[in-house]
């Protein structure tokens, strides 16, 4: 039997089973946040090869996990390790002697545990006056450790959204044409509820995340190094939405999860201070 291949359907679901007797099944777990991060399954001899592959354009932290019997692997499972941008990884060679073991391989995007630097970020939007409708801690989606310090800002659609930061763009998502059911439970795990994103890469590890970009705007590609100030899309009202507006957040892997990170930012009037708003809805303090 040659290769199972991971695939990367919008479910997160792996359809493959092992080329080990049937033996072992490969899911994807949590690669529903990272449809890009796939497990390829390669039978050598008696046993098989456990290869992480990424086609992003920046790194991944994976783990490689076994739900229900255990395979004998060498190294032993779970195995966690880092993937570079566009990269292959073998995670491990598995044996047959666990009928029914499950593979499941997490992936969370960027090195884990960067040291972030101390800089002021760019307000993100052109010609656009600042108006908050989410700040940190807003109960709707900003209560989760990957949110807490986002910052949600009102816009029309279509207004140009600008790189806050020198940096990669190592992630894109252009598909979504529409916003979701409003009704649909926020889970951040999945891409979708952000709709159209970009996703940058900074020098010192952390990523910013542009969210809810209109259909057709995204105007970078992976792989694009951008400058402060390029404009890198347009704004939209995609994926879980409720009314047009850029959700803009800094982010760094903690070790297999990712965590907001509070920021500095400079306005169209000066500095901004963002504070934990016990409201939904509250004003930039210039």
């Amino acid at each position: 039997m040659g290769i199972a291949q991971a695939q990367t359907p919008s479910s997160g679901a792996w359809p493959g089973v092992s080329p080990v007797a049937d033996a072992v099944r490969a899911d994807a777990g949590d690669a529903g946040r990272m449809p890009h991060v796939s497990l390829e399954l390669r039978t050598r001899g008696g046993t098989t090869e456990a290869t992480a592959v990424n086609s992003l354009a920046g790194p991944v932290e994976v783990t490689l996990l076994a739900e229900g019997p255990t395979p004998r692997a060498d190294p032993a499972l779970p195995v966690r390790t880092t993937v570079p941008a566009g990269g292959r990884v073998l995670l491990a060679r598995l044996g047959t002697d666990a009928p029914g073991a499950r593979l499941r391989l997490p992936a969370v995007p960027g090195l884990p545990n960067p040291r972030p630097r101390n800089v002021e970020y760019l307000y993100p939007l052109r010609d656009a006056p600042v108006r908050i409708t989410q700040g940190y801690g807003g109960g709707f989606s900003h209560d989760d450790a990957e949110n807490r310090h986002a910052v949600d800002f009102a816009v029309p659609a279509g207004t140009p959204v600008l790189a806050a930061r020198d940096g990669l763009a190592m992630q894109v998502a252009a598909d979504a044409t529409a916003r979701l059911d409003p009704r649909l439970a926020f889970d951040p795990a999945d891409d979708r509820v952000r709709g159209n994103f970009i996703r940058i890469l900074h020098d010192d590890g952390t990523m910013a995340l542009y969210a809810h970009l209109q259909k057709g705007g995204v105007v970078v590609a992976p792989g694009t190094r951008v400058l402060r100030g390029t404009i890198i899309g347009f704004s939209g009202n995609t994926g879980l939405s409720t009314a047009p507006h850029l959700h803009f957040v800094v982010q760094a892997n903690r070790g297999m999860r990712l965590e907001s990170l509070a920021f500095r930012m400079s306005g169209p009037d000066g500095p901004l201070r963002f504070t934990t708003f016990p409201q939904d809805a509250a004003p930039a303090a210039p």
